[in-house]
Parts: structure tokens; sequence; C-alpha cells
């Protein structure tokens, strides 16, 4: 079992994936994506991402190998793409990205929490929380 500091790790970059989701539903293809209302969708997607990354690089690393299917270091290295290469961020490598990777990323995260030890009630505040209201299918029935 891991430390319950990855916990809100996890859930932040769930999080993130489901905000991702959400703005990016109503598109198509990588240039609707890109172009709408001035890359505003584009742009909250590609801050989320790197997000992603960020959170990425705190989850502990034995917990991360036990999990070898995701490509962790090129999370992390996205993340940086993104944070110091602004201008060079490709919107059709985003879209593939956002399409093909992120809900494997979920599914893995989903059941690295089986493996993370915290108390009931600190998810429980998290999924109560505003910051977190798109994760409450991780609340557990009662």
């Amino acid at each position: 079992m891991y430390n319950d500091k990855n916990l809100i790790y996890v859930l932040t970059i769930l999080e993130a994936i489901e905000k991702i989701q959400i703005y990016t539903k109503k598109f198509s293809n990588a240039h609707d994506f890109w172009s709408s209302d001035n890359q505003l969708y584009f742009n909250a997607s590609s801050n989320l991402l790197l997000a992603i990354g960020e959170e990425t690089k705190k989850i502990n690393e034995k917990l991360k190998e036990e999990f070898s299917n995701i490509k962790w270091r090129a999370i992390k290295e996205l993340r940086n793409r993104l944070a110091h290469d602004y201008r060079g961020s490709d919107h059709d490598i985003l879209w593939q990205i956002i399409q093909k990777e992120l809900d494997p990323l979920r599914q893995t995260l989903i059941k690295m929490l089986d493996l993370i030890e915290y108390e009931d009630e600190m998810i429980l505040s998290a999924l109560n929380s505003d910051y977190y209201k798109h994760l409450k299918y991780l609340k557990k029935e009662e």
C-alpha cells in the first residue's frame, strides 16, 4: 500500500481528465478544437494536460511502476513541452492524446486508488468539494 499523499495527486489528475472531456466533447476534429472561441477550449485543455503532467511527477515512482501500461515518462515530457514551448504545441498531437490516451489513464488511476492507503473521510471530503465535483462516480455505495 502507498502513502495517502498519492490520493490527492490521483484525484487531481482524474478531475483534469473529466474537465478535458467536458471541454472537448463537442468537437469532432483537431482543427475545430483548436480554433473554437479564440482557442479557449484548446488553451484550457492544454493547461489541464500540463497539470496532469505536474501531478504525475508527484506520484510515488514504485506505484507508477505497478502500472507500466501507462507511458509515465511521455506524460512528464508533454508537461515540459507545454510549459516551455507554448508556441510549439501541435493541436493535432494534443487532440490525439485527448482522444486516445486519457481514457486508459483514467482507468489506470481508478485502479491505482485501490493501492493507496487513505481514510474514508479523506476521499469523502475531497469528493464533496466543488473542486472534485466531476468525480462523484468514485463514491462508494453506502
